[in-house]
């Protein structure tokens, strides 16, 4: 297997300032609509900060630019619906191994990139890849999937935690450098974070669970080491966040997978705080830099998470994207959401699914992709078809008039 290295061209940190000096550019657009109805208004649309023409589709719609068309990328895109994946993972049967040796990372994150070209290079990693930088260890294996070695369910296992030690992820870094150097500015390179909140449950249930009873029952009879924890984790993924930007990520994704695995009340006692601790951390350092908030299950959760900060919301493929952007207005880009059992669908219909989703979710602010992960086994000529539609959509062919719906959240 054979990595091109080629030098990374400087700058990828330059939206990062280690002293937080960038200045953070907040302001409103006045959009005028060219129609014969004398009533047509005009709608400011907010979206929180300056973009540039040469960045990146996937940036600047994640920013609200208008751009030509939706850019997309897929959840789980590289991976064991990949006949290359499957062989490369024959020679490389454990998957600590894939996703920690940066020639590894480097060739799978490109091989849906070589294949389909998305708007977006995920590097291929895993969101409990940093715990063994601060103090967590784990194993995965096969059948049960990641083993935490020593779980946490006292204050007094606190005391195993630490600053997280980047120096131990440079495996991490490097990989997006390359990955950086080898897309260019074709597409974005994303990097991606696991949330306090779900990384929480992993480190004290275990491992995997469909219950959560442990964390869950901790929030009542040990609320304090709960706390302590998720304050910890916050600011370790925060200084992983920035570590990836200026490594070379345009745009990160944080995963809250098992946020909607609690009550929205709870959501909001447990996860969004320090969701929203980490955007403030991270956009004193990387202001440009777009955040993605994706949460699965979050039909519940959806008007809450617009406080997060996030630049975008991710929606699940449960959520109807028309009911989704009214529920959200226009105060953030949205990301998604074909389910992805259409990819096993005769091709027009995955055709006239995404047409809809795109219809739905309007000409600006949209990010298409998958409601959840590629699935096993799915058709790589699905995968291919998914992005030769959107490739051939243009907005100013599908909304032949010129007007902005004014988005406003439903009461």
């Amino acid at each position: 297997m054979q990595i091109i290295s080629a030098p990374p061209r400087s700058g990828f940190s330059a939206c990062c300032s280690p002293s937080g000096s960038f200045l953070h550019l907040g302001f409103a657009r006045d959009v005028i609509f060219r129609s014969s109805s004398p009533s047509r208004r005009k709608i400011p649309l907010r979206f929180p900060r300056a973009s540039s023409s040469a960045d990146p589709l996937l940036v600047q719609a994640a920013r609200g630019d208008l751009v030509s068309r939706p850019p997309a990328w897929m959840m789980r895109q590289a991976g064991r619906y990949m006949a290359v994946y499957r062989k490369l993972a024959e020679k490389h049967p454990s998957f600590r191994v894939r996703s920690e040796t940066v020639d590894l990372i480097v060739e799978i994150s490109l091989q849906p990139w070589r294949a389909f070209h998305p708007d977006g290079v995920i590097i291929f990693s895993d969101i409990l890849t940093p715990l063994p930088a601060f103090g967590v260890h784990f194993e995965i294996e096969e059948v049960k999937g990641p083993i935490i070695q020593n779980p946490i369910s006292s204050e007094d296992d606190l005391n195993n935690l630490h600053s997280i030690d980047l120096d131990k992820l440079q495996f991490v870094g490097e990989s997006l450098k390359i990955l950086r150097s080898e897309v260019g500015e074709h597409a974005a390179v994303l990097g991606f974070v696991g949330a306090p909140w779900t990384i929480a449950t992993y480190i004290v249930e275990g491992g995997t669970t469909r219950t959560y009873a442990n964390i869950k029952s901790m929030c009542h009879t040990a609320p304090h080491v709960i706390k302590s924890l998720l304050s910890h984790l916050t600011r370790a993924i925060s200084e992983y966040i920035i570590f990836q930007v200026k490594s070379g990520a345009q745009c990160i994704q944080i995963f809250d997978s098992w946020g909607g695995q609690i009550p929205p009340n709870a959501w909001e006692q447990w996860s969004r705080p320090y969701i929203q601790e980490m955007v403030r951390f991270v956009r004193k350092e990387c202001p440009q830099v777009p955040l993605v908030l994706y949460i699965n299950g979050n039909g519940g959760l959806l008007e809450r998470m617009i406080g997060t900060g996030v630049d975008v919301i991710g929606l699940d493929w449960t959520v109807d994207m028309a009911d989704g952007r009214r529920r959200l207005g226009n105060k953030v880009a949205v990301q998604g959401n074909v389910d992805p059992a259409y990819l096993f669908c005769p091709l027009p219909a995955l055709t006239d699914e995404i047409h809809r989703v795109v219809r739905s979710a309007g000409r600006r602010g949209h990010i298409l992709n998958l409601g959840h992960g590629v699935l096993v086994k799915t058709p790589e000529e699905a995968v291919a078809h998914f992005f030769d539609v959107v490739k051939s959509l243009r907005y100013d062919s599908l909304f032949k008039e010129s007007v902005l719906e004014n988005l406003e959240p439903v009461a």
